[in-house]
């Protein structure tokens, strides 16, 4: 959605609006996100509050135009919302509402419902969130950060054993490791035990320090077969996906069902190029843990998505102890029901917190 926009959003004040002019400009941006449709001064003055002629109407809309909220697409004589009047809208004139009874009842069943462990409780809150806003529901967890509680191995061939990882908010994780063949079972357990005691309540990087410092204070207390387990369970996870911030993306499919023309599919496209760009998304979605509650991204304003002309609608997530771990919300075209989508993502981190934090 390229154009020109002379007046930044920061220059507009709602001072600098007539009613007359919002009422025009709210009917513009509702019905580009009610249609994605351009809409001209006739359709206009029958919509808006107080009678106009389509001549008075058009007046308005290059007033509006002038100063970078609306402009005209090449195709139509009809109008369409810009970036930054989508922005200003958002900011200045809409009116967000509460999540319904029902929906909350619906979500509330479905994140609970779901599970204890983050790792569930993530996936059906991402997929309940794209079904609900018909949208991509996307999350990104900060695994680094996670606080663990307990590990344990389980012989599973005389060579191979499951490592178990848990973390406090409920994440679990599991590796296959080879171990030394003829290991006995009492080299498991005190692998286990001595493991336990130096990760409880430490961050990955955090046990990977504390676990060098012990290993080399107690060599001599270990044989050399235990020895080689705790490094194997260790090293399953040194510099793999638990060091890395994990990004979710469900609902792919629901930006294929209100495509108007072949520019919209084009649009999708670029937009499902962006997903795959994990590392940019995760860049994106990492400012939003900043932030304490919803944060919007429109279009352009994220240079991720300014080809697709997409939004990002994100709010983070906390664990038992009230610290910042994560982020969850939609992304999807900039026609997005901002007034509906903002209020259950806001409301969908509040569960996903409350059902996370026990």
């Amino acid at each position: 959605m390229a154009q020109d926009r002379p007046i930044g959003m920061q220059d507009i004040g709602l001072a600098q609006l007539s009613e007359r002019s919002r009422d025009i400009f709210r009917q513009v941006v509702e019905s580009y996100l009610a249609t994605g449709e351009p809409v001209g001064s006739r359709n206009l003055s029958r919509l808006i509050a107080t009678p106009l002629s389509p001549a008075s109407v058009r007046n308005v809309m290059s007033d509006l135009e002038a100063l970078g909220l609306i402009y005209a697409p090449h195709t139509s004589a009809g109008r369409l919302p810009t970036e930054v009047g989508l922005r200003f809208f958002v900011d200045a004139l809409m009116e967000v509402g509460n999540v319904g009874e029902a929906d909350r009842r619906s979500m509330e069943e479905r994140v609970a419902g779901s599970g204890r462990t983050l790792e569930s409780v993530l996936h059906e809150a991402t997929g309940m969130l794209s079904g609900l806003t018909r949208a991509a529901g996307v999350v990104l967890t900060a695994k680094a950060n996670a606080r663990l509680k307990h590990i344990e191995f389980v012989r599973l061939e005389p060579e191979r054993a499951l490592v178990v990882l848990v973390a406090e908010d409920g994440q679990v994780e599991n590796r296959i490791v080879a171990i030394p063949a003829g290991l006995p079972t009492s080299s498991l357990i005190e692998a286990t035990n001595f493991l336990n005691a130096s990760i409880r309540g430490r961050t990955i990087s955090e046990a990977r320090a504390e676990l060098d410092r012990a290993l080399e204070k107690s060599r001599a207390e270990l044989d050399q077969l235990t020895q080689k387990v705790i490094s194997e369970g260790l090293a399953s996870w040194s510099g793999g996906a638990h060091d890395e911030r994990r990004l979710i993306v469900r609902g792919h499919a629901n930006l294929l069902d209100d495509l108007k023309a072949l520019e919209d599919l084009e649009r999708v496209r670029l937009l499902f190029d962006d997903l795959e760009t994990k590392r940019g998304v995760t860049d994106l979605l990492g400012r939003a843990e900043q932030a304490e509650g919803v944060r919007i991204f429109i279009g352009s304003e994220n240079k991720l998505f300014s080809l697709s002309g997409s939004s990002t609608i994100v709010a983070p997530y906390r664990d038992n102890s009230g610290r910042i771990v994560g982020v969850i919300g939609v992304i999807g075209p900039t026609r997005l029901n901002y007034a509906r989508i903002i209020p259950m993502v806001d409301y969908t981190s509040r569960l996903v917190s409350r059902v996370i934090g026990g």
